[in-house]
C-alpha cells in the first residue's frame, strides 16, 4: 500500500482525492500555486449530465455515476466540517425556444408552453417548453471547496500554498520526485490534478478555456425568490441561490490564459440571460470573474494510470470538474491505494492521445498522405483500378436498391475538427457518411455545423440512432433522421443505422431491442442497417424481418482491437443474402483488408480513422486497404497447405 501521496493541484479535484486518500488511510500532501485560481472557484457548481446532453456514452454513464454518489458524499463532508455546501437537488429546467421533435437524454419530462410558464413564470415569451430533469441540481461551487479544504485539513492533509511545480522529475520510468520554487519535494505516489496548468508539467493535450460569469442580486423589493431551479438555455444557464444570489454563465473562449472580463464577453451572457428570463434586465450586478477550465481535445478528461508506475492522472475535466469530484476522489483512490482500475477509466487514459504517426516511405507518399488536396475524387489514380481491370467481376455495393461504387463507409464523429474530417471523409473516396441524429441536433462538440460540411449531392448520409438505449428511442430518432436527410435535399433516402446500446461500460448492442426496432422501422419503410454482435442467427433473424444489412462487430466499438469474431462474421456471411457490412473493431488498414477478404461486402469505419495522428492520410489508407481486400476476395486466395510447396518446378533442371 502506497502511504506517502503527493497531489500537485488544490482544485476540487485535488481536495476531493485528498479526502478520500486520507479517509483510506494514506499520508495526503497538497501542493498548490493558487488556491483561488482553481477552475472550481469559477463555476456555477451545477449537477447537470442530463441537461448537457453529454454525447459520449461513457463519459455519461460517468458523469451520472458521479451524481448518485453526490447525496451520501456530500452528507460525509458537513459531518465531517458542521458546514453547508449549499448542494440543492431541486431539478433543472432547459427551456427552448423552439419545439424539439424528440428528448435527446433520459430521465427527463417535457413541459410544453403552458406547463413550463405555470411552473416557472417570468419566463421569455418566447419559450415555447422545455424539458424538466428532476434528478439534475446544484452544490455552491465555491462553499463545496472550502469545506473540502477544511474537511482535509481536519484529517491531517498537509498543504503547501504558493508553491509553484517547475517540473516532475523522472528516471527509469518512476517519479523521483517534483521541482518547485521551495526546493525538491518527494513522496511514494504522486497525482497530477493541475487542471488547465497541466500541460505545463506533462506533454498532456489539455488547455485553457476561458470562462466569464456574473452574478447578480434579487432585490430587496422582490419578496420571494423569482427562481428556485436552474435554468439551462441557449448559450446560457442561470443558477439561483439560497442567498439571493443569481449566476450567470458562461463562455467558452480559446483565448490561452488570458484574464480579465470583457465587453463582449459579459455583453453575450446578459442578452441570453434576459431573453430567457425578462426581469433579470433590472437586477443589480453584485460581481463579475472569469476562469480557466481543463480542455482536452475531445473535451473528456484524463483518468488513470500514466507513464510512470507511481503518477497518476485526474485532469481535463472541463467543465464537470465539481459534478464529477466524488466519482474521480473513489476511483483515483482505487488506483493508488488498491492498484484495481475500473473499467470505465479505459474509455480515459491518456494514451488515446498517442498514436502511431504515419510513416515516411518517399517525398511523393509523404506529400499524398499529407496533403488530401493531391488526390484525385478521394482517390490516388491506383486506388482508381477497379476489378474489371483483371477480368474480375464486381457489380458494386447494393443497399436497398441503390448502388455505391466505394465499399467503405466512415463516420464523422471523434475528428479534432469539421476541417479535418471534411478532409478525411475527402482522402477515404467514400460515399456513404454515418452522422449521429442526436449530436448533430444538439450541436454536440465537434458537430457543430456538420449538416453544412459535407456536400449531400455526393455523399449519401446514413443517418444513425447513436445514444440510444432502448427499441423505442431508437425509433424516435430514426424517424428524425429521415427527416433530417429530407432537409438536407435527399428526399428519398429511407436509410438508417440502427443502434440500441444500453450498456454505457461495454458499449456492446443489445439484440432483443435492435430486432424490435428493426421489425417497426421496416414496417415504416426504412431501410434498416443494424449494427449487431457477431450473431449469426441474431443476423438472420435480421434479414427476415426486412432489414437491408446485416453489421456484426469486429470488436468493440472504438476499441481498434481488430477482427476478433472471424469465425461468426465467415458464417454471416455464408449464410447472408443482404450486405454484410464490417462495423466496429477495426483499428488498422491491415484488418480493414483482413474483414474485405473473408468477403464482406463493406466496411465501416470511424475510430481508426478520426483518432489517427493524421486522419487524412488514414482515411487514405483504409480506403486503400477496402479496395485491396475485396480484389483479393475476388482473385481467391491460394489454398493453405500443411507442408512447403517449391516455387519453382524441380523437373528439368540441371543435375550433376
Amino acid at each position: 500500500m502506497t502511504n506517502d501521496v503527493l497531489i500537485i493541484g488544490g482544485g476540487i479535484i485535488g481536495l476531493a482525492c485528498a479526502v478520500e486518500l486520507k479517509l483510506r488511510g494514506a499520508n495526503v500532501t497538497v501542493v498548490c500555486r493558487d488556491f483561488t485560481a482553481a477552475a472550481s472557484h469559477a463555476a456555477a457548481g451545477m449537477l447537470a449530465p442530463d441537461a448537457e446532453n453529454i454525447a459520449d456514452a461513457a463519459m455519461l454513464d460517468l458523469c451520472r455515476r458521479s451524481l448518485s454518489l453526490y447525496p451520501d458524499w456530500i452528507s460525509k463532508l458537513e459531518e465531517l466540517t458542521s458546514l453547508n455546501t449549499g448542494y440543492w437537488p431541486s431539478g433543472i429546467f432547459a427551456p427552448v425556444y423552439q419545439s424539439p421533435i424528440t428528448n435527446h437524454q433520459s430521465p427527463a419530462y417535457w413541459l410544453d408552453k403552458a406547463a413550463i410558464h405555470e411552473y416557472q413564470p417570468g419566463l421569455g415569451a418566447d419559450v415555447v417548453g422545455g424539458w424538466w430533469y428532476p434528478e439534475n441540481g446544484q452544490v455552491d461551487n465555491q462553499a463545496l471547496v472550502k469545506v473540502l479544504r477544511t474537511a482535509a485539513e481536519s484529517l491531517g492533509v498537509s498543504f503547501k500554498d504558493g508553491v509553484t511545480v517547475e517540473a516532475i522529475a523522472q528516471q527509469e520510468g518512476q517519479v523521483i520526485g517534483i521541482q518547485t520554487n521551495i526546493g525538491f519535494l518527494r513522496a511514494d505516489h504522486y497525482l497530477l490534478a493541475a487542471g488547465a496548468w497541466s500541460n505545463q508539467l506533462l506533454p498532456l493535450p489539455v488547455r485553457p478555456r476561458k470562462g466569464q460569469m456574473l452574478r447578480l442580486r434579487v432585490p430587496e423589493f422582490v419578496q420571494e425568490l423569482p427562481l428556485t431551479r436552474v435554468l439551462f438555455g441557449e448559450n446560457i444557464y442561470i443558477v439561483p441561490r439560497r442567498n439571493r444570489s443569481i449566476v450567470l454563465g458562461a463562455t467558452s473562449e480559446n483565448v490561452g490564459f488570458t484574464p480579465d472580463n470583457t465587453p463582449a464577453g459579459i455583453q453575450s451572457l446578459l442578452q441570453a440571460a434576459t431573453r430567457l428570463f425578462p426581469q433579470l434586465a433590472d437586477y443589480p450586478i453584485q460581481e463579475m470573474w472569469w476562469g480557466f477550465r481543463p480542455a482536452t481535445s475531445d473535451e473528456l478528461p484524463i483518468l488513470g494510470e500514466s507513464h510512470c508506475k507511481n503518477l497518476t492522472l485526474a485532469t481535463g475535466h472541463y467543465r464537470n470538474g465539481i459534478l464529477l469530484a466524488p466519482v474521480t476522489a473513489n476511483l483515483i483512490a482505487d488506483v493508488i491505494l488498491s492498484k484495481t482500475t475500473d473499467p470505465l477509466f479505459t474509455h480515459f487514459h491518456y494514451s488515446r492521445f498517442q498514436n502511431t504517426p504515419v510513416p515516411t516511405q518517399s517525398s511523393t507518399t509523404t506529400s499524398m498522405l499529407t496533403h488530401p488536396a493531391n488526390f484525385t475524387n478521394g482517390h490516388s489514380k491506383n486506388l482508381s483500378l477497379q476489378p474489371a481491370e483483371f477480368n474480375l467481376q464486381d457489380s458494386g455495393l447494393v443497399i436497398a436498391g441503390k448502388t455505391f461504387q466505394s465499399r467503405l463507409m466512415t463516420g464523422t464523429g471523434k475528428y479534432r475538427s469539421i476541417d479535418e474530417m471534411q478532409k478525411s471523409v475527402a482522402a477515404s473516396g467514400c460515399q456513404i457518411v454515418t452522422v449521429a441524429v442526436r449530436r448533430v441536433q444538439t450541436n454536440a462538440p465537434g458537430h457543430e455545423g456538420l449538416a453544412e460540411a459535407l456536400d449531400w449531392g455526393k455523399i449519401w448520409m446514413l443517418p444513425n440512432t447513436a445514444g440510444c438505449q432502448t427499441a423505442e428511442e431508437a425509433i424516435r430518432v430514426a424517424r428524425l433522421g429521415r427527416e433530417m436527410a429530407k432537409l438536407l435535399g435527399q428526399e428519398d433516402n429511407n436509410f438508417v443505422k440502427l443502434e440500441v446500446i444500453p450498456d454505457a461500460k461495454y458499449l456492446l448492442p443489445d439484440p432483443i431491442g435492435t430486432l424490435q426496432a428493426a421489425e417497426q422501422l421496416v414496417k415504416e419503410g426504412f431501410a434498416v442497417l443494424p449494427y449487431i454482435n457477431a450473431d449469426p442467427m441474431l443476423a438472420k433473424r435480421l434479414e427476415e424481418v426486412g432489414c437491408a444489412t446485416v453489421m456484426p462487430l469486429a470488436a468493440p466499438i472504438g476499441s481498434g482491437q481488430g477482427l476478433k469474431t472471424t469465425a461468426n462474421i465467415q458464417i454471416i456471411i455464408e449464410n447472408a443474402t443482404v450486405p454484410v457490412v464490417v462495423d466496429a473493431g477495426i483499428g488498422a488498414p491491415s484488418e480493414a483488408a483482413q474483414a474485405m477478404e473473408l468477403g464482406a461486402d463493406a466496411l465501416l469505419i470511424n475510430s481508426a480513422i478520426a483518432l489517427a495522428e493524421n486522419a487524412p492520410a488514414m482515411a487514405y489508407a483504409m480506403g486503400l486497404a477496402t479496395v485491396a481486400g475485396r480484389i483479393a476476395y475476388l482473385a481467391g486466395r491460394m489454398p493453405i497447405k500443411n507442408y512447403a510447396s517449391a516455387s519453382s518446378p524441380l523437373t528439368g533442371t540441371i543435375t550433376g
